[in-house]
């Protein structure tokens, strides 16, 4: 008798092949929207694989090996998220201040440049067989699967984020700290919605599913204004005198990531003390 095939793969399945045709666009040509795009169905294939990893626990370094091949492309749209995010800064700043920022527009057009070169030449040096071969292997691994199993594989993945939260998040938070919190937050929100649309009760209540989905939102500030102080400081270094309004503008940055730190610091320890044993 041939096996079954579990609910979920049909979600994967539909991911993978939005993600093929995001892959194919981009192929053609790279554009951020697309590219922020296919790294949001990555981001949930890669998850989905972890998944099964936990399913099919012995097979050493099943996960790894089947999303591999994806890693190099995954984070190259992440450098074109992040450069679009710093963008978006930019944008901002121009209106609010009704000032020009040429020369560091330019300085992170050409940045934005390199890293679409990049992420083009990692999508037209790889083949549609591997996102077949990764469509195949993925649906072979998922025959079988029983609804438990598929809980079961989800709490643990929510478990190890809570376990990781508990441990390093320590006041006051390191840098990598938040970007680290925002992915965690992120994977337990894509988990308990997968746990939802398969039919399974959340394993939190609503009340504390919205404060985590608030948490990862109010992040969103505190990455932009972290990738545009990265980039900024970038930009200065490479100048013998810089203009005040780029000086002004790194200390307003500074004063602002103190804040947003201190206001996320606040709810990330309160929340996990409803969430975390």
């Amino acid at each position: 008798m041939q096996a079954k095939i579990s609910p979920v793969y049909l979600i994967f399945e539909q991911q993978h092949h939005e993600a093929k045709a995001l892959f194919l666009a981009l192929g053609k040509q790279i554009k951020s929207k697309k590219a922020v795009e296919l790294l949001a169905k990555m981001e949930f294939m890669e998850l989905f694989v972890d998944m099964l990893a936990k399913i099919h626990f012995e097979k050493e370094n099943f996960g790894k090996s089947l999303f591999s091949p994806f890693k190099s492309l995954k984070r190259s749209l992440r450098l074109i998220q992040h450069l679009k995010l710093v963008e978006k800064t930019i944008l901002s700043r121009v209106d609010s201040q009704g000032i020009q920022l040429e020369s560091f527009s330019d300085y992170l057009s050409s940045q934005k440049r390199k890293g679409q070169k990049e992420a083009f030449e990692l999508v037209i040096g790889s083949t549609l067989k591997t996102w077949d071969d990764f469509l195949e292997k993925t649906h072979q691994s998922s025959k079988g699967i029983k609804p438990l199993m598929i809980r079961t594989a989800i709490n643990q993945l929510v478990e190890e984020e809570l376990e990781y939260l508990q441990k390093d998040l320590k006041i006051p938070f390191s840098t990598q700290a938040f970007p680290e919190l925002f992915e965690s937050l992120r994977k337990i929100i894509m988990l308990e919605n997968l746990l939802v649309h398969l039919g399974f009760n959340p394993i939190f209540v609503s009340l504390i599913h919205q404060e985590i989905q608030q948490l990862k939102e109010n992040l969103k500030p505190w990455y932009s204004n972290h990738l545009t102080l990265q980039a900024l400081a970038a930009f200065l270094a490479q100048k013998e005198n810089p203009s005040k309004k780029y000086l002004d503008w790194a200390k307003d940055l500074k004063a602002e990531k103190k804040s947003l730190s201190t206001q996320i610091e606040r709810q990330a320890i309160d929340l996990l003390q409803k969430i975390t044993v």
